[in-house]
């Protein structure tokens, strides 16, 4: 989470020299680069059936889905809003991990995560200007929530199959020949003209956010149990608001921060009941 939690505000500061298309689609050229060199290095067996589809599903939601969705957001949002919004990853990914493996949860969960799923819909409509004024980019960032909840799911489950550098490694290697074009495309259409810290920061994208990062996510995953190992999203939202003060200036404004605190204690208070509940069931 600690490597996660740079993710919006460098994203932030890529979108000032480069295209969000060339942000979401080049940061899984230069780590499906990566991933190639790793599996040939290691000459690891190809997967085999279904677990390509599953490969699909995790390429979806978190080399396709999240980056992009995220890279168009934050050309008009500063990263402190995307973090808030992005803090419901726990929660969504509990709820996610629970239909993916057909477990039960009390109602109590379910209402908890619905209250947190309306705390960060209030608070991305009153930042955008007033209740019931959401604007494209909180839709954005919601469904980057969703699409990262499904992939880390997934995924998590498919590293106990494959590994958990291997699962990631696979699902870049299966998108490129789509990330590819859209790339070269991107760069067609709006020709580079970035700093060089805004290319450094695409290269921590590319490089951590995009693969190094998710060596320990879906280890952890995998080992499991998913709920639980989700709680640990709980500090990204806090660190990346924090990032975004220390190294963009952003203000720290009270509706961020206490929209922030809500919603984080919602996805905890979520999380947490299963838990709870899960612990006290007889094995």
């Amino acid at each position: 989470m600690a490597s996660f939690s740079f993710t919006v505000p460098f994203t932030r500061v890529a979108v000032g020299g480069l295209s969000p298309l060339l942000i979401g689609a080049g940061r899984a050229v230069v780590a499906a680069l990566l991933a190639t060199a790793a599996l040939v290095l290691t000459r690891q067996r190809l997967p085999v059936g279904g677990q390509w589809v599953r490969l699909a599903v995790v390429a979806g939601g978190v080399v396709a889905g999240f980056p992009l969705f995220t890279s168009y957001a934050l050309t008009t949002v500063p990263a402190s809003h995307g973090a808030v919004v992005i803090a419901l990853l726990p929660a969504a990914t509990a709820v996610a991990a629970v239909l993916r493996g057909r477990e039960r949860l009390p109602r109590s969960f379910w209402v908890t995560a619905v209250v947190g799923a309306l705390a960060a819909v209030a608070f991305a409509s009153l930042q955008s200007g007033g209740l019931g004024q959401l604007h494209t980019a909180d839709l954005l960032l919601f469904g980057a929530v969703v699409a990262a909840a499904i992939g880390y799911a997934e995924g998590g489950l498919l590293a106990r199959e494959l590994g958990s550098w291997q699962t990631v490694s696979w699902a870049l290697v299966l998108s490129a020949p789509l990330m590819v074009p859209l790339a070269a495309v991107s760069v067609l259409q709006q020709p580079p003209s970035a700093t060089p810290a805004e290319w450094a920061a695409f290269a921590y994208l590319g490089v951590v956010s995009m693969f190094l990062g998710f060596f320990a996510w879906y280890r952890g995953l995998a080992i499991g149990p998913m709920a639980q190992v989700s709680q640990v999203q709980l500090v990204q939202p806090v660190l990346t608001i924090g990032w975004a003060a220390l190294l963009l200036g952003e203000e720290l404004t009270w509706p961020t921060v206490l929209g922030g605190v809500a919603v984080i204690l919602c996805a905890a208070v979520a999380v947490r009941i299963r838990l709870d509940r899960a612990s006290a069931r007889p094995r």
